[in-house]
């Protein structure tokens, strides 16, 4: 599997269909898998945590959720296809579940919005099977977590414990499943709940998704931060690669 490193980072280097058809073989053929959707914050996260690099590369693909990362595989010449996002992943997953009667498992987000979130993908998606749920407020070493999806056995298992703890959560947890696509998803319950809007299809094709998120989330101006660390340890890394 061709990869891209950025930052210590290995990249996925596959699109979002090709991505999808791997993942579904893993179904199939009833493996485990464990999918982080990284964006820059997330990359200068694990440049400055060692431990949370190393939940990161433990994970089985990571792709690019954000444009900031397409542009940094184009710096480093070796570039990323496109964008694959945690919602469209959780999205396209939703309707192949329900075209092949697929087990899902929703952990995270507060209770109310969690079963907002499963009662809006029972009546869009009829013949998935929402085998389980759980809000993302337990304690962190709370071993009935893993209890309850191992019982319901699902096939996806959709993870919205927010930047790092989803990421940390599968990672410590992986080796207790037999199968199963474990996906980071972030905010994505809150969107399938109706609490959020996602950005309108004009601002994600100008790739301005994450400006129309800090217009109507304008507390999210602190993890802007990042960005330009980003960019500057990117530009190092092609100077280092280049010398």
């Amino acid at each position: 599997m061709k990869q891209v490193n950025i930052l210590g980072i290995p990249f996925t280097n596959m699109d979002h269909v090709t991505l999808v058809q791997q993942l579904q073989l893993h179904i199939e053929q009833r493996e485990k898998s464990f999918v982080v959707t990284a964006n820059p914050e997330i990359v200068m996260r694990a440049h400055d945590n060692s431990y949370y690099m190393d939940c990161l590369q433990a994970a089985s693909y990571i792709t690019a959720d954000g444009i900031g990362i397409v542009k940094a595989s184009q710096l480093l010449k070796n570039p990323l296809p496109e964008r694959v996002t945690g919602y469209d992943i959780m999205m396209e997953f939703l309707e192949i579940a329900n075209q092949k009667k697929h087990r899902i498992f929703l952990l995270g987000a507060k209770e109310d919005t969690l079963q907002r979130a499963v009662g809006n993908i029972q009546t869009h998606y009829p013949d998935i099977e929402v085998a389980g749920s759980r809000n993302g407020y337990f304690e962190w070493g709370d071993p009935t977590v893993a209890e309850a999806i191992n019982e319901a056995q699902p096939d996806i298992v959709f993870v919205a414990l927010g930047v790092p703890k989803q990421e940390r959560w599968i990672a410590e947890n992986f080796s207790k499943f037999n199968k199963g696509i474990f996906i980071c998803v972030g905010g994505s319950i809150d969107v399938v709940a109706g609490d959020v809007k996602r950005a309108p299809m004009k601002w994600q094709n100008m790739n301005l998704e994450w400006l129309y998120r800090l217009v109507k989330q304008p507390s999210r101006w602190r993890r802007m931060h990042a960005l330009p660390r980003f960019a500057y340890q990117v530009l190092k890394q092609r100077a280092d690669r280049s010398s």
